[in-house]
């Protein structure tokens, strides 16, 4: 039985208001945000200085949108029921990333998600309000639909080898377009090649093409018109492709779950048609793969416009037959399965057993491509990836991994978080072995590790009563109502669910589409009045309002100022290349950028560069104490940046205070643990100011040096054997083993020590085939040295040496000679 409370309020918020001018200029400026957004920010979260512009923009762009929508639904606020409290509590979430902020890993990078998550908030009003009006709700479904066609299509672009005609398509406005082309439309791995179209990820791709496929599905399920059938037909076909293309395995791990949990809201007779629609498209798609993915390969090598128009072909012809069955069964079997089905769906259960049927045949399906030779129908680079399903494969150990990392983290940031970014800021300190992963591949343990429990309870509670009271209203609803905004649910639960396994909302435009799919499924929901708020509408309008709008100028004038500061930024790193490039051109845009935001970490990496420069160039002490001043200040609100601290440690290197650039370097070695360039730097320096001391005949400093190298190498050892232990089918990540560098700085500790054995130990390690390297050479060089102060010998290595230079034997001769009067 339909709710009447919930039917009649729909009908009311969607046709009771006015839509005059300015309801067409938000909705206009909405479609062009979204249309424009994919294109700009389907890119990182700010943890890279070339992406901060454009997010900037779009943070500016959703200001102005929600005080242009303040204005147009001023009087729809009341404030007066759940969804109008769940629009005012909205901004807790940004509040809790400002709160993170205080005591951050990183203040860039929280500051930048403070931004973001404004827009969020701004952009989940918008459609909380904007959405109740229905040819509003129209107009955006639309404009989503249309344009995760438009991205799509533009993958193919790329993937059949037309990467400048894409480029030139987006150029004009899109600065993700670099050399004509957009940059990682397709990516390469150890997978091999990845459609990714504008997000520069496979994986996150996944999740979106997940999304547009249901839904595409459940748009050409409930839509009447032939033209709706063809055109949402037409485009299954491409998406799984796509997403078959991504080579993405969460993807095809998550896509039955999801499924299955949207089936489980639909009336039989849609259920029925979305698994037809699938089997045929997906039928459709298995015949088309294999000549697909290969005209594709060849295409990336080597572009041939006849080829191209081949696999063209292929995807539309197959298509536009898919799209034309759609029609057809629109038109002659979706009337009759309604009418077939309708009694069915009052039966207890009946919309339950299909659901489930799909979801094991779905597995059984998925079994026998991973478990059986029935893989080998399939195009070699997808057979592989379906091979590697399992959870010892290394991409689920190395996330379980992230996972654990990811609590420790928490742990020294319980309560409100470490800020945003702050794992991309930190993760180093925290990792179990040398991976490189600036994203945890979890939202949720992400979002815990930035604001802590309670905003981690916060967001939960958010999110979860608005799909509680979504969930409840469908169930109660009519119809014609709980399809109207059923599009918003199939896109949160769709991103929400993969971002278990991924960082899909490190990506802008992502988190975009699920804070408005959270918006359009709160204008849903059933209008329940409050019993406890007696404040007159006018006062609390006022008040939210007020709130809002000023948040939103606040923000809106912020982003401005940040995205002068990231293109003065920017302007810096395109002049270094210039060899014509003036000490006062680089002085302007930096003082500029750190005017706005005066702990800019690449701002000051390249304000400290000049700054060191021009003292070591003029020996002015004013340099060196503007450079000291403008590093401790940035180092203390990003103490993990590694690029400050090593300008820190030049900078005390310049100016001789090397005992402060060496304790700086060894006590930074939990930060970086992993790094074994850290440990070469560590090493390096133990060496050189050791035999600094050894020469000036400082005994007390000689053996403090030396043996703090030997302690930190004893470190890098350690490390060595730990990486041993880790599970069979888990990559330890980055190089971490005894290098040349470091073999060679130990190897001469030892040496100047009298330990020759342990130096021969030692350099042994560092020994490489490569000799045209200088490092390598010199490893090699007192390798043998060591030899033949042991009376030994390694005539291999030996004539290797000789034959890259026949002068190292008397290098090697005079080191063995060498006679030196330090003790241990």
């Amino acid at each position: 039985m339909a709710n009447p409370v919930y039917g009649k309020q729909f009908k009311a918020s969607t046709e009771d208001g006015k839509r005059n001018g300015m309801f067409w200029v938000v909705n206009i400026c909405l479609i062009l945000f979204l249309l424009w957004t994919p294109f700009q920010i389907a890119l990182f979260n700010g943890l890279s200085f070339t992406f901060e512009k454009p997010i900037f923009w779009a943070v500016l762009l959703s200001g102005v949108i929600v005080i242009l929508g303040l204005i147009y639904f001023y009087k729809q606020v009341k404030l007066d029921d759940q969804r109008d409290m769940i629009s005012l509590l909205i901004i807790l979430l940004p509040i809790s990333y400002m709160i993170s902020m205080f005591g951050a890993a990183s203040w860039h990078y929280a500051v930048n998600m403070v931004l973001i998550q404004w827009m969020y908030a701004f952009i989940f009003i918008i459609g909380a309000y904007m959405l109740r009006d229905r040819l509003s709700n129209r107009i955006i479904q639309m404009t989503i639909m249309g344009s995760a066609y438009i991205i799509i299509m533009f993958g193919f672009i790329n993937w059949f080898g037309q990467a400048p005609l894409g480029g030139k398509l987006v150029g004009w406005f899109s600065t993700a377009v670099q050399n004509g082309v957009y940059t990682d439309a397709i990516m390469s791995d150890s997978n091999g090649w990845r459609l990714t179209s504008v997000f520069q990820y496979a994986n996150t791709y996944a999740a979106f093409l997940m999304a547009m496929l249901f839904a595409g599905l459940f748009n050409v399920s409930r839509l009447k018109k032939w033209y709706d059938h063809l055109l949402h037909g037409f485009m299954l076909v491409p998406i799984i492709l796509s997403l078959i293309l991504t080579l993405s395995r969460g993807g095809l791990v998550v896509l039955p779950f999801v499924l299955l949990i949207l089936l489980l809201m639909l009336r039989p007779a849609q259920q029925i048609l979305w698994i037809m629609y699938m089997v045929i498209a997906g039928v459709a798609t298995a015949i088309i793969l294999n000549p697909v993915t290969n005209i594709g390969l060849q295409m990336i090598a080597k572009y041939d416009g006849v080829t191209a128009a081949k696999g063209w072909g292929y995807v539309l012809i197959t298509s536009l037959i898919v799209g034309l069955l759609a029609m057809a069964i629109g038109r002659f079997v979706a009337p009759k399965l309604e009418s077939k089905t309708e009694g069915w769906g009052a039966r207890r259960f009946a919309s339950v057993w299909l659901p489930i049927g799909s979801a094991v045949l779905g597995g059984v399906i998925l079994l026998l491509l991973i478990a059986t030779n029935l893989r080998n129908l399939l195009p070699a680079n997808i057979r592989v990836r379906f091979e590697n399903i399992n959870f010892q494969q290394s991409s689920v150990l190395e996330r379980f991994t992230f996972y654990r990392d990811a609590l420790k983290l928490f742990r020294d940031y319980p309560f409100f978080g470490g800020g945003g970014g702050a794992w991309g800021a930190s993760f180093e300190a925290y990792q179990n072995n040398p991976y490189v992963s600036r994203q945890v591949h979890n939202f949720f343990f992400q979002y815990l590790v930035e604001v802590g429990a309670i905003g981690f309870i916060i967001f939960i509670l958010f999110i979860g009563f608005i799909f509680y009271k979504y969930i409840r209203g469908y169930i109660k609803s009519k119809r014609e109502v709980r399809e109207g905004h059923f599009l918003y649910f199939i896109i949160a639960v769709s991103i929400l669910m993969h971002s278990l396994l991924d960082f899909n909302l490190s990506y802008a435009y992502m988190g975009i589409l699920v804070f408005l799919g959270l918006g359009g499924m709160t204008a849903a929901m059933d209008a329940k009045p409050l019993k406890r708020l007696k404040l007159k509408a006018g006062v609390m309008r006022g008040i939210y309002v007020t709130l809002i709008g000023l948040a939103a100028i606040i923000i809106s004038f912020t982003s401005l100022r940040f995205t002068q500061a990231a293109k003065d930024v920017v302007d810096v790193a395109e002049l270094a290349g210039s060899p014509n490039a003036t000490y006062e051109q680089y002085r302007k845009l930096l003082d500029d950028a750190l005017s706005i935001r005066s702990t800019y970490p690449e701002a000051v990496v390249y304000m400290s560069s000049l700054l060191a420069q021009g003292y070591q160039q003029t020996k002015n002490e004013q340099f060196y104490n503007e450079d000291l001043a403008l590093l401790d200040k940035a180092h203390a609100r990003e103490p993990y940046n590694k690029e400050i601290v090593k300008q820190l440690i030049n900078l005390y290197q310049v100016h001789g205070e090397n005992d402060k650039a060496f304790a700086l370097l060894v006590d930074s070695i939990p930060k970086y643990k992993w790094d074994i360039t850290w440990y070469e730097g560590v090493l390096s320096q133990a060496y050189v100011l050791g035999n600094q001391a050894y020469q000036s005949k400082d005994k007390a400093a000689e053996q403090k040096y030396f043996q703090t190298g030997l302690t930190v190498y004893q470190q890098v050892l350690d490390g060595i054997q730990y990486l041993k232990t880790l599970p069979e089918g888990q990559l330890q990540g980055r190089e971490f083993d005894v290098t040349p560098k470091i073999a060679l700085s130990v190897g001469e500790i030892y040496m100047m020590q009298g330990e020759t054995a342990q130096a021969v130990d030692v350099l042994k390690k560092g020994v490489r085939d490569d000799l045209s390297d200088a490092t390598n050479k010199q490893a090699a060089i007192y390798y043998l040295a060591a030899l033949k102060k042991e009376k030994q010998n390694d005539q291999a290595v030996y004539d290797k040496v000789i034959a890259a230079d026949p002068k190292a034997k008397e290098q090697i001769d005079a080191i063995a000679n060498q006679q030196y009067t330090t003790t241990k």
